[in-house]
């Protein structure tokens, strides 16, 4: 655990630590922004909002809120299917299902997701971004699926080996890899003192500086010189549109894996520091006004999210006020130097994505699911699988509906045994103790049609914690078809009537 010093005011470290969060944030703002189809002011404006809005009503006091590579992929969808116009309306829902979940004190509910759904689901995103990442990387354009992104990988590659129609994609393949490199070995070999500066943004000083010294022939980052011009407020003609249910299910989508990543951001966080704890209602609500407040003017999706968090806790940051500030000095820099932002190279920023995104699939993660069996496992691969292959809402229904399944599977079981009494040939004793669902109805009424007719058969459930009515309707059917073979039925379940406190409807003639 990272213990806060409290040697200096907590002004001063808040300070330097927004500092710190926004050299981290900035390309990453910028770098998700093109990544999701939309202007990189946007990303930006989203980064802005998170900081001064979010960060001043957190109930996580040390969270960082801004663009998150974990929706690059629905805001894709989105831009494809309907357009950009449709990002911000379609947010404005997302924020308010949130701020409604918020209020309501749904906070923990949104936190109860099997790991092995959310591993999946961030390592199905990780290879998505990489997908689409790797053209932007070489100035060429994605594909509009992600698994044509993928296979599209090798031909990509052909034409930066071989350039064609006078187009120099190797140039910014060189100048992405560049990137990619200096991040590697900087978060290798950085020194002590510099431990803070993120890998992210020496690489784009750099890049940036080869790419104007030597004036190379790549595309750059297009950043408007008012900040005013990239935002886009929703239309009267666009609200009528959120009525119809796809549009609706990518609001859901959205308000679904934004609270989810950012309370887990939240638990991470409360990990890593030993101030005041997360408030999980009160952080989904802000996130929710958040989004609301980005929606409004057209901008990204935000997210708590773990990288800037965690850099926030480990530069001294104490209070709300570093991740307040990191969002002040974001609208400093769009405001008062927009020609710095159209230096850097847009392949430069998609390399970074490209990183972030084999960041996401997490070989320990892998390695702690192969310890609870291969269950896990299954569901964490049938959810990256159908987050690649479909799309991110449905991978991730797979996966929750696989994990349903699952529980459902566990918590029904059942323990039958058929004892004949050694004294009595006559007497049968069948015990029933567990669970007795329709999940094992086909091994209950196994069982019971072994049993051999014209005994006297006791049927002993008091031991059941719970029985549905389907096997109480398999049982008074075998009960009934006993005693027309000639067999008495007693059926003990005292107990397991008084647990439940209903009474069954059974037949009359089985009662003891």
């Amino acid at each position: 655990m990272i213990k806060i010093s409290r040697d200096k005011p907590s002004f001063t470290n808040d300070i330097s630590a927004s500092f710190v969060v926004f050299l981290v944030a900035l390309p990453l703002c910028m770098g998700i922004a093109i990544a999701s189809g939309v202007p990189p002011a946007r990303g930006l404006i989203t980064g802005m909002v998170g900081g001064i809005v979010a960060g001043s009503i957190s109930g996580s006091p040390l969270l960082v809120s801004g663009p998150a590579a974990g929706l690059v992929v629905v805001v894709v969808e989105i831009v494809q299917k309907y357009g950009i116009e449709m990002v911000g309306p379609i947010l404005l829902l997302a924020g308010l299902i949130q701020f409604l979940a918020g209020i309501s004190r749904l906070g923990q509910l949104f936190r109860a997701m099997s790991p092995a759904v959310i591993y999946g689901m961030l390592a199905g995103i990780g290879i998505l971004i990489i997908g689409s990442q790797f053209h932007v990387m070489l100035d060429d354009l994605p594909h509009t699926h992600g698994l044509e992104n993928l296979l599209a990988i090798p031909g990509a590659i052909q034409k930066a080996v071989t350039p064609q129609d006078g187009f120099l994609y190797e140039v910014a393949g060189l100048l992405g890899m560049m990137t990619i490199a200096i991040m590697i070995l900087w978060d290798k070999f950085k020194p002590r003192r510099l431990k803070l500066l993120p890998g992210a943004l020496i690489s784009v000083v750099l890049a940036t500086t080869v790419a104007t010294v030597f004036d190379l022939p790549v595309n750059y980052v297009d950043v408007p010189g008012n900040l005013l011009q990239a935002v886009q407020l929703p239309t009267f003609a666009s609200l009528p549109r959120l009525l119809h249910a796809p549009v609706l299910l990518q609001a859901f989508t959205i308000a679904l894996i934004a609270s989810a990543e950012s309370l887990l951001s939240a638990v991470a966080v409360d990990r890593l520091q030993t101030g005041p704890r997360s408030d999980f209602d009160r952080e989904l609500a802000a996130q929710g006004i958040g989004n609301m407040v980005c929606g409004f003017l057209g901008a990204l999706p935000m997210t708590g999210v773990i990288a800037r968090s965690s850099v926030n806790v480990e530069a001294g940051g104490k209070t709300r006020l570093s991740a307040r500030l990191h969002g002040v000095w974001l609208l400093v820099l769009v405001v008062a130097a927009p020609s710095l932002l159209r230096m850097i190279p847009t392949s430069c920023l998609a390399a970074i994505l490209v990183y972030t995104g084999y960041k996401l699939i997490e070989v320990k993660h892998i390695r702690q699911l192969r310890k609870y069996g291969r269950l896990p496992m299954g569901i964490f691969f049938a959810t990256l699988i159908g987050i690649v292959t479909t799309d991110l809402l449905s991978g991730v229904l797979i996966g929750i509906v696989l994990t349903s399944c699952t529980l459902i599977y566990k918590m029904s079981q059942l323990s039958i045994q058929v004892v004949e009494n050694e004294e009595n040939h006559q007497q049968v004793d069948i015990y029933l103790q567990g669970a007795a669902t329709f999940v094992r109805l086909p091994q209950l009424a196994k069982t019971l049609e072994k049993v051999p007719p014209e005994k006297n058969l006791y049927v002993h459930l008091e031991n059941l914690a719970y029985i549905d009515h389907s096997c109480l309707d398999l049982l008074s059917l075998w009960a009934k078809q006993q005693q027309e073979r000639g067999s008495i039925v007693i059926m003990r379940w005292e107990g397991l009537m008084a647990r439940n406190r209903k009474p069954f409807e059974v037949n009359p003639q089985l009662d003891p």
